[in-house]
């Protein structure tokens, strides 16, 4: 079962690297589809160090067979920043505007995860507040979540995800983001489902101005 000290975080400063502004791109240059650069180790074992109370301990979940949670976020949209997607780099004139990377996937699944253990939102966990987590990697929050739920003596049953957003398209990269995510999560592909949707050009998020994610997973007891 994940342990209170499992929930706070590392007392040390984290070094991230600050997110950078990107310039938009133009219709006759395509960027190459990328990988985000994998967190060091040191930032790793920093968030799963001896911690300080930053949030109050939640109460022991019981034995469950099963537990399903919930994940949503939103993040708006703002010119010449990177568009950060499940961990992918995808093209494109706008990119979230956030604390840390703006991964409004990554944001999703951890949620999600923690709400089916009965835990603390991301925001309690790794709160904006704090400039450590300025620009940060959301592979960090992901691995974080991923240790708690194994702790708790849960694994994946299955995870289905729905993106909000009216562009870019997605289908060019569903596959990538999709493959990143299995591997954050450790998880077969066959359990791990992700669709894309447009807003229908209705209010923020079909204006292009805002980015939505939900997420629903089903843990099983292992």
């Amino acid at each position: 079962m994940a342990t209170a000290s499992s929930l706070f975080l590392a007392s040390s400063p984290i070094s991230t690297a600050p997110r950078t502004r990107a310039g938009s791109f133009p219709h006759s240059t395509q960027p190459s589809l990328r990988l985000r650069p994998r967190p060091s180790p040191a930032v790793v074992a920093a968030v799963q160090a001896e911690h300080q109370p930053a949030v109050a301990a939640a109460p022991k979940p019981p034995a469950l067979p099963f537990r399903v949670g919930h994940g949503f976020d939103l993040h708006r949209l703002e010119p010449n920043l990177p568009l950060i997607i499940g961990g992918i780099n995808i093209p494109h004139d706008r990119g979230c505007e956030a604390h840390s990377d703006g991964d409004v996937l990554l944001h999703c699944v951890v949620d999600a995860i923690l709400g089916a253990l009965g835990l603390p939102d991301i925001g309690q966990i790794f709160p904006d507040s704090d400039p450590r987590w300025k620009g940060a990697d959301s592979s960090v929050f992901m691995r974080e979540a991923v240790k708690l739920m194994h702790e708790a003596g849960y694994e994946l049953g299955n995870l289905d995800a729905t993106l909000i957003l009216q562009k870019p398209k997605l289908s060019p990269f569903k596959e990538t983001i999709r493959s990143n995510l299995c591997e954050l999560l450790g998880a077969d592909p066959s359990v791990v489902n992700l669709k894309a949707k447009t807003h229908e050009k209705v209010d923020s998020l079909g204006e292009n101005r805002s980015i939505a994610a939900h997420t629903v997973v089903l843990l099983m007891r292992k």
